[in-house]
């Protein structure tokens, strides 16, 4: 073809690659849970050494529970921030890079986790630093605002943050090459990158509004203070349920919150209130527990314990008695499992599940191969829990019963919701998750809330369960079973493999019915979007400025070489992806070089929404063209790198990317790609 296809003929080619021969809801339903399956998700894993003028910092992560630590190093001295209870990963780094363990710091007390403060202190023989007002039960010293400790040729002052906590700290860290402000800030649950910490779960001792008008205190008259060039590292990032929405970036700056950090765009007080409390998650009932343990001062654990084995007796099967937690897979469990157990895999997010959906006072059974067991019980340490173990092949071994399930295959499925004996389908995901994608009129019983709503159903009806991947729905038929429900089955693969087998589906903006095999299609609204000239949306900025929602997906570097006032700056696959830009009051204008894939991408994301899309016709070509406001263009400041005229004072001059086993990355690098937005990002907890 010699010339280009033009914006409308491109975006129908695009519609039909994306509806004729693929879901486009595909790749919306994956979630942080589906993240989390691998082999390798329940170890520690490096994130990255980051190099300053006379120190580094090394960033560990543990998947499963969205966990960042962190090991400060200069001089052969090292301090670890916000350690994991098993605290091995930080004892082997330590002796890998010559250094010893000089101090813990736990910015706080967490709720999500057994920290390893007290072993690591235990295991090095150093002191352990916490806030003075965190009530600690165990030997620390104690630090309050304006606090000071060296690490080498590091210096650490320690700044009073409440917020997610009334005794929240960050540690703000200075090198000695620059003291006009910190280098970087350890912020631990109190800044997250693109979200604060929850202030919710102080169990009534103060209100959530109070905490989070501390907060908005903290951050304006502390945080935001602290130079836009100072580098975060937060204690969580996404799938983390200690706050909401967190971004998958592991760092972030000062300055780049700024721009892209939704919560901290809200001006008044009461808008930052109101912000912060909206559609928080709901905390996993174990989280009190485990701030009570890390406030007490947790018991040290003997890792290599033999395993506490349990016999196969009907007891296991009275729920008064034992909560059984069976580690396989869904297909294994499906097969045959203790009757009452509950399939919570040991691929996924096993520690906060269980946390979540076994009262903390259970007696825990586990159910799976003398492997499982093991790594198991090593797992739910990190979570407080203490259990004991049977295999499959002892049960069964004993003559005792079986109960089992059904995986439904999603054509079987949908031909049974066709008939008058159609099952009740429950959708066990969260009800964003639900809204944004479904295989039908389905009821939506969220899984954190099964148990107790499980009393709208009848437990003599078929029931099928459903979530993403058949992870939660699994899990939800063990809690159907638990209530008397004998009749009770999940969707093989979920949701993605309904998507993957092409069936039809609900979105947010559906009516009618999806169209079904035999029967005449239902009349569908189609959503088309609108080309605006570059003249209305010049009038719409001054007219009406705050009224729409404006997104820019050209090139990071032609978006910071210039961009249109007021735009923000999205990844494409980020704007398709992402549900949260199908939800708004105002219209969605998505701008490009010449109006072409914009208009593409807003025809695809019609479909999705009632939300008005419109796409910049002509691109920003057309708006540079027909505009005499050029000075109104504004200039763009990267994340990571620094306003005109300041050098970088957080990269080591000549440092090597080979130094260390884990790659070193600098802190400002000289090119970045351009900001991205921190959207609320909806990720859940489960799969």
């Amino acid at each position: 073809m010699k010339k280009l296809l033009g914006s409308s003929m491109l975006c129908a080619i695009v519609y039909l690659l994306s509806f004729g021969f693929s879901s486009p809801w595909a790749a919306q339903i994956k979630d942080s849970e589906s993240a989390t399956h691998g082999d390798d998700a329940a170890a520690y894993q490096a994130v990255d050494t980051y190099t300053f003028p006379g120190f580094k910092v090394l960033q560990f992560t543990l998947p499963v529970l969205s966990h960042y630590s962190y090991m400060l190093i200069s001089d052969k001295q090292a301090l670890v921030v916000d350690p994991g209870r098993d605290v091995f990963i930080y004892l082997d780094t330590a002796k890998q890079e010559g250094v010893k363990i000089t101090g813990v710091f736990l910015t706080h007390s967490h709720a999500d986790f057994v920290a390893g403060h007290v072993e690591l202190a235990e295991r090095a023989a150093c002191p352990i630093y916490t806030s003075h007002a965190s009530g600690a039960e165990y030997d620390f010293k104690p630090l309050r605002e304006g606090s000071e400790i060296t690490i080498g040729k590091a210096f650490l002052r320690f700044v009073e943050t409440p917020g997610h906590t009334p005794d929240g700290l960050c540690a703000y860290v200075y090198t000695q090459v620059d003291n006009n402000g910190p280098a970087l800030i350890f912020t631990g649950d109190t800044l997250f990158v693109g979200s604060v910490g929850r202030p919710d779960l102080m169990e009534g001792s103060m209100s959530a509004a109070a905490l989070a008008s501390m907060m908005y205190d903290t951050w304006n008259q502390k945080l935001s203070r602290a130079g836009d060039n100072a580098v975060i590292f937060p204690a969580h990032g996404a799938g983390s349920l200690c706050g909401a929405h967190l971004s998958d970036q592991p760092s972030s700056t000062i300055g780049s919150e700024k721009v892209a950090n939704p919560y901290l765009r809200h001006p008044s007080r009461g808008e930052f209130v109101a912000a912060v409390l909206q559609d928080l998650p709901q905390a996993p009932q174990y989280f009190k527990h485990n701030a009570a343990l890390n406030r007490k001062g947790p018991d040290l654990v003997d890792w290599h314990a033999p395993l506490k084995p349990v016999s196969a007796d009907k007891a296991l099967i009275d729920t008064e008695r034992f909560y059984v937690v069976d580690l396989r897979d869904p297909r294994d469990y499906a097969g045959g499992h203790i009757p009452n157990a509950v399939n919570i895999g040991l691929r996924g997010r096993l520690e906060t599940w269980v946390g979540t959906m076994v009262p903390w006072e259970s007696r825990v059974a586990l159910c799976g191969s003398e492997a499982e067991l093991r790594e198991a019980v090593y797992r739910l340490h990190r979570v407080g829990y203490r259990a004991q173990g049977i295999t499959m092949q002892s049960w069964q071994g004993s003559g005792l019963p079986l109960s089992t399930s059904d995986l439904v295959k999603p054509a079987e499925l949908y031909e049974l919701m066709q008939t008058d004996e159609a099952p009740v389908v429950v959708d066990v995901r969260l009800p964003e998750e639900w809204m944004g994608v479904r295989i039908g009129t389905v009821v939506n019983l969220p899984l954190n809330r099964l148990a107790a709503l499980a009393s709208k159903l009848d437990p003599a009806m078929p029931t099928v369960t459903v979530c993403n991947s058949a992870y939660r729905s699994s899990l939800a038929v063990g809690i159907l079973q638990r209530k008397g429900f004998q009749k009770v089955s999940s969707l093989a693969g979920g949701t993605e493999a309904w998507l993957d087998s092409g069936l039809p589906v609900y979105t947010a903006q559906a009516t009618g019915s999806p169209q079904s095999a035999g029967r005449t299609a239902a009349i569908r609204r189609i959503n088309l979007p609108e080309r605006i000239p570059a003249t209305a949306l010049m009038r719409l900025m001054m007219d009406l400025p705050g009224t729409f929602e404006m997104v820019d997906i050209r090139p990071a570097e032609q978006f910071a070489d210039y961009s249109l006032p007021g735009s923000t700056h999205v990844d494409i696959a980020e704007l398709m992806n992402n549900p949260v830009y199908l939800a708004g009051v105002g219209p969605l204008i998505i701008v490009d070089r010449d109006g072409s894939l914009a208009m593409a991408v807003a025809g695809i994301l019609s479909q999705k929404t009632e939300r008005q899309i419109k796409a910049l016709y002509g691109g920003v070509e057309a708006y540079w063209a027909e505009s005499e406001l050029t000075p109104a263009v504004r200039q763009v400041t990267l994340p990571g790198t620094l306003p005109k005229g300041m050098g970088p004072s957080a990269v080591k001059p000549g440092t090597s990317p080979n130094e260390t086993s884990t790659v070193k990355k600098p802190i400002i690098p000289p090119a970045s790609p351009a900001p991205e937005p921190h959207p609320p990002k909806k990720k859940s907890a489960g799969c």
